[in-house]
């Protein structure tokens, strides 16, 4: 049965872990020289590993927009709509969306299950013993390195999307390259990039602090672990979408 109470308390204490965590950002900046191989780990398993997946997802979203949307806007006589509507789902929409998934399946388990391992086993308990605080330790540099990777990501994933429609139509119809992206280049606005780079970083921050919450929230049990790594997965998988159709209903509100 849901508890209205309950919600608004798990909310709360959310916001206060997230508003907790931005506050050790700038001591773990200046300070934290011992995180920092924690802060370059999470980069590369969140970006570098993920590189792979996310190139075949984009070249395949590329060409797929192309290979179902040039037939139809031809039909139309629209042909230069295409242009607009790679923009829209790829940079805009899916872009962001799809790599917070990708980061979803990968890190966010793996932080929930690792933090919740520390805790079973009593290591954040000594590090609180020896006075090291376990949020600048450990919840800061996943953070930092699960937003900054899915940026980097999003903007990576982005230029494979277009460049895989490119493909596609060297292989039906030969398009020039200067046009082609001159074309992308002249329907591609300011307030598209933007509204991209402010999904990802929401997206990083949603699914790093859901899965440290995730993580130090177990108990005694071992069985708690895995646990944690599967509510970790599925309370950022919500949260993400939910934002991602708040921030696209405000920028649409915002354009009209």
């Amino acid at each position: 049965m849901w508890n209205p109470v309950g919600t608004v308390k798990r909310i709360l204490y959310n916001l206060g872990f997230f508003a907790r965590t931005l506050k050790g950002v700038g001591y773990f900046i200046r300070h934290s020289k011992a995180s920092f191989k924690i802060l370059v780990m999470q980069i590369l398993f969140t970006f570098v590993y993920a590189m792979g997946i996310s190139t075949l997802l984009a070249l395949a979203i590329g060409a797929a927009v192309n290979i179902i949307g040039v037939p139809f806007l031809t039909m139309l006589n629209q042909e230069q709509l295409i242009y607009t509507l790679l923009i829209i789902i790829i940079t805009r929409e899916l872009g962001p969306l799809l790599t917070a998934f990708i980061v979803i399946a990968r890190s966010a388990t793996a932080i929930a299950t690792e933090i919740a391992g520390m805790v079973i086993s009593h290591e954040v308990e000594a590090y609180i013993s020896v006075g090291v605080d376990p949020i600048e330790h450990l919840a800061v540099p996943r953070f930092l390195g699960v937003t900054i990777s899915l940026v980097v990501l999003n903007i990576y994933f982005s230029i494979f999307g277009l460049a895989g429609s490119y493909i596609v139509t060297q292989l039906f119809n030969t398009t020039p390259m200067d046009h082609y992206f001159n074309s992308l280049l002249q329907y591609l606005t300011i307030q598209d990039i933007l509204l991209s780079i402010i999904k990802s970083i929401a997206f990083g921050a949603i699914i790093s602090v859901v899965a440290v919450v995730k993580g130090f929230s177990v108990e005694r049990a071992s069985t708690e672990v895995p646990v944690a790594g599967l509510q970790a997965v599925s309370s950022a998988f919500a949260i993400c979408i939910l934002v991602n159709v708040l921030l696209s209903a405000l920028y649409y509100i915002v354009l009209a």
